[in-house]
C-alpha cells in the first residue's frame, strides 16, 4: 500500500462492537479506488469482541488494518491513528457513524482543489435517533451529540464554527507538525471531556490556516437511547464547561489567539448565537444545561475537577 496511499480512514473505538460493523462497511464500499485508501480501526482498550469483529468479520478486506492502543483515551487513539497511517491525508470517523459512498472522494477533492489548501476538511453530521427526539432537545443542544449543519453550501468556517470529530480530515504532515491531539482533552473512560479537535482547529487558525466545510461531505451519526436523557445532557454540559476551561488554558500558554478574543467569540459567541431564538432562550432545560456548563468551567478553574 505504501507510496500510492492517498488517504487513511480512521475509526477509533472503545467497546462499541454493536455499531462498529456498520461504520466499517460504509468505508469498505467507497467510490474512491480501494488501492488509494486504507481503513484503520484503532481498538482503544476494548473488552468486548471488537477485535474478533474486525479481524474475522472483515478478513477479506485487504486495505483494512486492526491496531490495538492500550492507553485509554480518545486522543491517544486518534494520535495512534495518524502515526500508523500510510495516507497523505487522514480522515476520522466515529465508531457509531456511517459515511456517504463518496465521503473519501470528496475529502481528497477538497484538499487538492481548494486554494490555499485547508488545514482541516469536513462536513455536516446528521442524526439517526434510535428513539423519537425528545421535545426538550433544542437545536442549541445538538452539537453535544456531534450534530452540526453550518451551511447548505461549501464555506470556509468563521470564528465560532468548527468541524466535529466524527467527520474531519487533516493532512498527516500537519498533524505531525502540531504533535497531534492534546492528551488532556477527549473522552477518557467515563469522563465526557471533549474539544480536542476544536483546540487543534484553533491552533490551525492561529497559524493562518482554515477549516473547510462542505455539506456534501456527509456523515450519519447514531444517537443511542442512553444519550437522550436529561441526566446525560446535564453531565455532558458540565464536562463541556470543563473542556472549555482546558482549551482556554492551553491557548493562553501557546497560542497566538488573544484570550480576550477567544472568550468573547470562539467559545462563548456561538453559544449566544445558538440561544438567539427566543423559544430556545426560554427553554428551562436549555438554560439548565448552560448553567451546568458554567459550573463545569468554574470547577475546572478552581481545580475541583481535572
Amino acid at each position: 500500500m505504501g507510496q500510492k496511499m492517498i488517504i487513511s480512514a480512521i475509526i477509533c473505538t472503545h467497546n462499541r462492537s454493536d455499531y462498529l460493523s456498520r461504520s466499517i462497511n460504509s468505508l469498505v464500499h467507497q467510490s474512491y479506488p480501494a488501492s488509494d485508501y486504507e481503513i484503520l480501526v484503532i481498538d482503544n482498550h476494548s473488552s468486548d469482541d471488537t477485535k474478533k469483529i474486525v479481524t474475522h468479520g472483515f478478513q477479506h478486506v485487504k486495505n483494512l488494518r486492526y491496531i490495538y492502543e492500550g492507553a485509554i483515551g480518545l486522543s491517544h487513539a486518534r494520535n495512534t491513528g495518524w502515526k500508523e497511517a500510510n495516507g497523505k491525508y487522514v480522515a476520522y470517523l466515529d465508531d457509531d457513524a456511517i459515511v456517504e459512498k463518496d465521503w473519501l472522494e470528496k475529502i481528497v477533492s477538497a484538499f487538492e482543489t481548494i486554494k490555499p489548501m485547508p488545514g482541516c476538511v469536513g462536513g455536516k453530521t446528521e442524526p439517526i435517533f434510535e428513539t423519537p427526539r425528545p421535545r426538550w432537545l433544542t437545536n442549541t443542544l445538538l452539537p453535544y451529540l456531534s450534530i452540526i449543519n453550518w451551511s447548505n453550501t461549501p464555506i470556509i468556517l468563521s470564528c465560532g464554527q468548527w468541524l466535529i470529530g466524527t467527520n474531519m480530515a487533516f493532512p498527516k504532515k500537519l498533524l505531525a507538525d502540531m504533535n497531534g491531539f492534546p492528551l488532556n482533552l477527549g473522552r477518557i473512560g467515563n469522563k465526557l471531556l471533549s474539544g480536542e479537535e476544536r483546540l487543534l482547529q484553533l491552533h490551525l487558525q492561529a497559524q493562518g490556516m482554515t477549516s473547510y466545510y462542505d455539506p456534501r461531505i456527509s456523515v450519519s451519526h447514531h444517537i443511542p437511547i442512553s444519550r437522550l436523557t436529561r441526566s446525560w445532557f446535564v453531565s455532558r454540559s458540565f464536562w463541556s464547561g470543563v473542556s472549555k476551561s482546558v482549551i482556554i488554558e492551553n491557548l493562553s500558554v501557546c497560542s497566538k489567539i488573544p484570550i480576550k478574543n477567544l472568550k468573547g467569540s470562539s467559545l462563548i459567541k456561538p453559544f449566544r448565537q445558538r440561544l438567539g431564538a427566543l423559544k430556545e432562550l426560554l427553554s428551562p432545560f436549555t438554560v439548565l444545561c448552560y448553567l451546568a456548563s458554567l459550573m463545569g468551567r468554574i470547577s475546572a478553574q478552581l481545580k475541583i475537577v481535572k
